[in-house]
């Protein structure tokens, strides 16, 4: 590397950097401000925005924003509820499962913000330290984003991979991910199960409840949706939102039931599966609106719909500015790493994990350097069984999900320790993703390397 590519490359890490700190619109903002720095003090070739990817995260994101305003959302929370209330002894294995399969419905992780304090709430009447439960629970809300099928992740993944001459759909995709992510994250509750002191034998929880006031704040609230009641168009709109979910996998699986058109060349081309997300995922969202009474001026104000659109420009920013040095220096970065990826092509997890931790965006780190693994010549199924990886941000414990859980932990078991990476989410953090890696890396290599190998180019 010469010296200008390092300059280079250290205002790229520092734009990620920086903007993490500020967070929110930020991480976005601040990476086009590097951007510009690469392309107008430095003269680099500007690199291609992922206008793709984020129309998809759009037309998602608004239908799930729209399901959140019409109440959908809180009737899959009650069920969620009555699950864990029924069985509270299995509380630090089904809070989990229920936050990991709501992103998986939703294809976000910030519903977690609504089941937390009912864990929590769970988890202290039935004396069990609310750390086990909740640091899992934050982990894999964030797991379960590389299952869904409509997450910018997936999607993004599944359009890379094809646009590489890899065939990968996104059943295969999710074939792959929902059973090894939902092994590691049952591996990390497990690992939980007797993590630290039970309430009544820890000295510091009794001596904080010595006090009166906070023994009424630990045990005179609650937390429960059980009282919300739950309309007939929220259940409607629930069964609109899962009828689309099915029908963007069944159009997936059989390619064939979409419509053909005629290319500018005279061939013949099917509907692209990009394109299918966005459309079901807008009539999904009219659909709900018009027959269920769903509120399009309270979606655009609830935390889904929010949190969706700081995703939109934090991929915006960040993959641009990604994709234009890196895009100026492939072959220069090819010589530097064919010799390391030709030998290990499983290592690139690493550097999938370590761009997570700066970025914090599952999508964004697939679509600034996925582009970039193919390039370097790693196949498809490695990339595939690697693909848990891109979930890192848990490292450092500054994303929103893991803050809002350590302040809904009543008890103060869940927390951010004196050392900063000796956190709550740190253990569950690794086991989950270390297993689910290595399980869909084995997967992969044993199930899907001839299939995959046919269709590269």
């Amino acid at each position: 590397m010469t010296a200008t590519m390092i300059i280079q490359l250290l205002i790229v890490l520092l734009a990620l950097y920086v903007g993490s700190r500020y967070g929110s619109l930020a991480l976005g903002a601040i990476s086009g401000l590097g951007l510009a720095v690469l392309v107008f003090g430095f003269g680099l070739k500007p690199g291609t925005p992922p206008t793709d990817v984020i129309y998809i995260i759009i037309a998602a994101v608004t239908c799930a924003g729209v399901l959140q305003s019409s109440g959908g959302m809180d009737w899959l929370i009650q069920l969620a509820e009555k699950l864990l209330r029924k069985h509270p002894e299995h509380i630090t294995i089904l809070g989990p499962v229920c936050t990991f399969f709501l992103t998986v419905l939703v294809g976000t992780g910030h519903v977690v913000y609504t089941l937390m304090p009912i864990i929590v709430d769970v988890a202290i009447k039935r004396g069990i330290r609310p750390e086990r439960p909740c640091g899992v629970a934050s982990i894999a809300s964030q797991v379960g984003i590389t299952c869904s099928p409509i997450a910018a992740a997936v999607v993004s993944f599944v359009a890379i991979s094809n646009a590489n001459g890899y065939g990968i759909t996104i059943p295969t995709v999710l074939m792959v991910t929902i059973p090894c992510c939902l092994v590691g994250v049952l591996t990390a509750a497990l690992c939980s199960y007797h993590r630290g002191l039970d309430l009544d034998k820890d000295p510091k929880f009794q001596e904080f409840i010595a006090n009166s006031a906070n023994h009424d704040y630990v045990y005179g609230s609650s937390s429960t949706t059980l009282d919300i009641k739950v309309s007939k168009n929220a259940k409607g709109s629930v069964y609109v939102f899962l009828a689309a979910l099915a029908m963007i996998v069944l159009f997936a699986i059989f390619p064939d039931l979409l419509p053909k058109y005629e290319t500018a060349s005279g061939g013949v081309s099917r509907l692209k599966m990009n394109l299918v997300i966005q459309i079901v995922m807008l009539c999904a969202a009219a659909c709900m609106i018009i027959f269920f009474k769903a509120s399009s001026h309270e979606a655009v104000n609830g935390a889904v719909w929010k949190s969706g659109m700081v995703a939109v420009v934090a991929i915006f920013g960040i993959a641009w500015m990604a994709d234009t040095y890196f895009a100026n220096y492939i072959e220069t970065i090819q010589k530097g790493l064919e010799g390391i990826v030709a030998k290990y092509p499983w290592s690139i997890a690493f550097v999938f994990f370590l761009v997570s931790v700066l970025i914090n965006s599952q999508g964004a780190v697939v679509v600034s350097m996925l582009p970039l693994a193919y390039t370097l010549g790693i196949p498809g199924w490695v990339l595939l069984g690697v693909f848990p990886s891109v979930y890192g941000y848990f490292f450092i414990p500054n994303y929103p999900s893991d803050i809002a859980t350590v302040n809904f932990d009543r008890t103060g078991t869940t927390k951010i320790g004196k050392y900063l990476l000796n956190h709550s989410f740190m253990m569950p953090g690794m086991v989950s993703v270390i297993v689910s890696t290595i399980l869909a890396y084995l997967v992969t290599n044993v199930l899907f390397v001839g299939y995959f190998s046919s269709f590269a180019s």
